[in-house]
C-alpha cells in the first residue's frame, strides 16, 4: 500500500474528455490522453485491502492493488508487467470495459471506487511509448496447428495465448480486417482502429497468421479446416440481431444498429467502397451509397437502452441528426446502486455515458407498436405507448397503457436491442454442433460435441462484455493446449493458480 491515507485525502478522478463541442465535430477518442501525475494520485486511493474484491470483480483476475502500488511508486514497468500477465490487451479493456473491478472496489461501499480503468488505460498507454510492449516469439514451436475462426476479443486472445505456447495458429475472419467487433461494432471515439492494428502488428510479429476475407464453412469447407487442423476454436460471435415483431418493420429507414455502426466504421476506416464518403455531414455534391444509412438531417429514434443504442445516439449526432431520442421498455434505473445489487455486484444504476451528454433525449417504459411509413415506403413516424411491469409469483408482466399511445415523428428508426445466437447456417451447422436452447454452442471445458472442437466467448455464453470475451478467449487456450499436449502452463484465473503446472 503505497500511501495509508490517499483514500481520504484524494478525490476519484477519471479520464478528463474533450468538450462536447470540439468531439462532436470527429471520430477521434472523446477521452484525453493520460496524465501520469493524476495517474498516479488515483492509484493512491487503492487501500490494498486484505480481501482485493476488485481481483474477483474483474472476469481476468487482474492483480489490481499490485498494479496500482507499483504506479504509486512509479515503477511503470512493473505495474505493465503485473497487468500484462493476466490480461493480454489492457489498451482494449482500458477504454471500453464497464469495469465490473470498481463496482467490486472496497472504497466503494461508502466512497467512489477506485478509478481503475483508467489506471489500467495509462499503465498500457505507457508501456506502449516507452516500447516495453514487446514481441512474445516463443523459443519453440510445436507441430501442432490450431485454428481460431473469429478475431474479436476472444479469438485474439486465445490466439495469443496458444502461440505464447508454441503452436502454429491461423486466425479466420469473414470481414476485411481483423478485430470482430472491436474494429466493427465499436465507434472511434471510444476506440479508435489504430489500438486494434499496433496489436494485431505485434501478433504478427509473433507468428500468428491471419487470414482476412475468409468465410468458414463457404471458402473453406469445415471437412478442410479439420483435416489441415489439430485442433479448431470457435469464437465466432453472436451475430443474429433482435428485431421487434411490428407492423412496419420492413420499411426503408429501420435499421439494426450494427449494420448502421458497421457502415460509418468502414467510412472512418476509408475502406473500399466507402473512402469517397463524408465522415460527418452532408456535404454539397456528395455521393451516396444505394445502401447508405445515415442520421444527416434526420430525427432519429434509439431502441434499446444499452451500449449499442448509446454508441448509435453519439454516430447520430456526430452525422448531423436533427434530434435523437432513445427508448426502452425497462423502468428508469435509480441514480444510484439499487438495493437488488448490494456491493460488491455489478450495481444496477442509472449510467449516462459520453453519447448521451453530447444531446439525447432518454424515455424509460416506452414500446414500439409499429412502423409508419409514407407512399414510397419510408418511414416517417413511429408509434409508440408507455409501458410498465407486474411482478408475481416470480414472473414478470408487459403491461402497456393505451391511452398513451402517441405518434412520434422519425425518418430513421435503429434496433439497439441486443443479438439472439451464433449464426448457425454454414460453419457451425456443417459441425453439427450442440446447441442450447438458445441457440448457442454447448460446451464443457471449452469442448464442443465434436472433437477436437472448441468454443468461446458470445458463441458459447451469449452476448457479453468484451472483458468475458477475452477471459473465454485465454481460458479456451488453455484447455485446447491440455487437449494436445496433455499438460499447461498457460495461466488460470482461479487465485493461487497462475503459473502453475496442470496435468490432464
Amino acid at each position: 500500500m503505497g500511501k495509508a491515507s490517499g483514500f481520504l485525502e484524494i478525490e476519484r478522478k477519471a479520464a478528463a474528455k474533450r468538450s462536447v463541442a470540439a468531439r462532436k465535430n470527429d471520430y477521434k477518442e472523446v477521452e484525453e490522453p493520460y496524465n501520469p501525475v493524476q495517474t498516479q494520485e488515483q492509484a493512491t486511493r487503492c487501500m490494498d485491502c486484505g480481501v482485493p474484491f476488485c481481483h474477483n470483480g474483474c472476469p481476468l483476475g487482474n492483480n489490481i492493488p499490485e498494479f496500482n502500488d507499483a504506479v504509486y511508486e512509479k515503477n511503470w514497468k512493473l505495474a505493465f508487467e503485473i497487468l500484462d500477465s493476466t490480461n493480454n490487451f489492457p489498451e482494449f479493456t482500458g477504454r471500453i470495459c464497464p469495469a465490473p473491478c470498481e463496482s467490486a472496489c472496497v472504497l466503494g461501499i461508502n466512497k467512489d471506487p477506485v478509478a481503475i480503468e483508467y489506471i489500467e488505460k495509462s499503465i498500457a498507454e505507457k508501456a506502449f511509448e516507452e516500447g516495453w510492449v514487446n514481441t512474445k516469439t516463443p523459443k519453440k514451436r510445436k507441430e501442432q496447428k490450431v485454428a481460431v475462426v473469429g478475431s474479436g476479443p476472444a479469438g485474439l486472445a486465445a490466439a495469443a495465448q496458444l502461440n505464447k505456447a508454441g503452436y502454429q495458429v491461423t486466425v479466420f475472419e469473414r470481414a476485411d480486417q481483423i478485430g470482430g467487433l472491436l474494429r466493427y461494432g465499436i465507434p472511434d471515439f471510444k476506440l479508435e482502429k489504430y489500438v486494434i492494428d499496433r496489436r494485431v502488428t505485434l501478433l504478427e510479429k509473433e507468428g500468428v497468421i491471419f487470414r482476412t476475407g475468409v468465410n468458414v464453412g463457404q471458402d473453406i469447407s469445415t471437412r478442410k479446416l479439420q483435416e489441415d487442423f489439430d485442433a479448431v476454436l470457435l469464437t465466432i460471435g453472436s451475430t443474429i440481431p433482435r428485431t421487434l415483431d411490428v407492423k412496419g418493420k420492413d420499411l426503408d429507414g429501420v435499421h439494426f444498429a450494427m449494420d448502421y455502426l458497421t457502415q460509418q466504421n468502414k467510412r472512418v476506416a476509408l475502406e473500399e467502397g466507402y473512402e469517397g464518403l463524408d465522415l460527418g455531414k452532408n456535404h454539397a455534391g456528395e455521393k451516396y451509397k444505394k445502401d447508405d444509412i445515415r442520421a444527416t438531417g434526420k430525427r432519429v429514434v434509439v431502441i434499446g437502452g444499452g451500449d449499442t443504442g448509446s454508441d448509435c445516439v453519439g454516430t447520430a449526432n456526430r452525422q448531423g441528426a436533427v434530434h435523437v431520442t432513445q427508448i426502452a421498455y425497462g423502468v428508469q434505473p435509480p441514480l444510484d446502486r439499487d438495493a437488488s445489487t448490494p456491493w460488491p455486484l455489478y450495481e444496477h444504476k442509472l449510467r449516462t455515458s459520453t453519447s448521451h451528454e453530447e444531446g439525447c433525449e432518454r424515455l424509460w417504459g416506452v414500446n414500439t407498436k409499429a412502423f409508419i411509413g409514407d407512399e414510397e415506403g419510408k418511414l416517417k413516424a413511429i408509434q409508440l405507448v408507455n409501458v410498465s411491469w407486474k411482478f408475481e409469483k416470480g414472473k414478470r408482466t408487459l403491461i402497456e397503457h393505451p391511452e398513451t399511445e402517441r405518434i412520434v415523428e422519425a425518418e430513421l428508426a435503429l434496433l439497439a436491442i441486443g443479438f439472439s445466437q451464433p449464426q448457425a447456417e454454414g460453419l457451425v451447422d456443417d459441425l453439427n454442433l450442440k446447441l442450447d436452447p438458445r441457440g448457442n454452442i454447448i460446451t464443457e471445458e471449452y469442448k464442443t460435441s465434436q472433437k477436437g472442437v472448441f468454443a468461446a466467448g458470445d458463441c458459447k455464453r451469449g452476448q457479453s462484455l468484451v472483458v468475458w470475451a477475452i477471459h473465454e478467449g485465454r481460458e479456451a487456450a488453455r484447455a485446447i493446449d491440455l487437449y494436445l499436449s496433455g499438460q499447461t502452463l498457460l495461466e488460470a484465473k482461479e487465485i493461487g493458480m497462475i503459473h502453475a503446472e496442470f496435468k490432464a
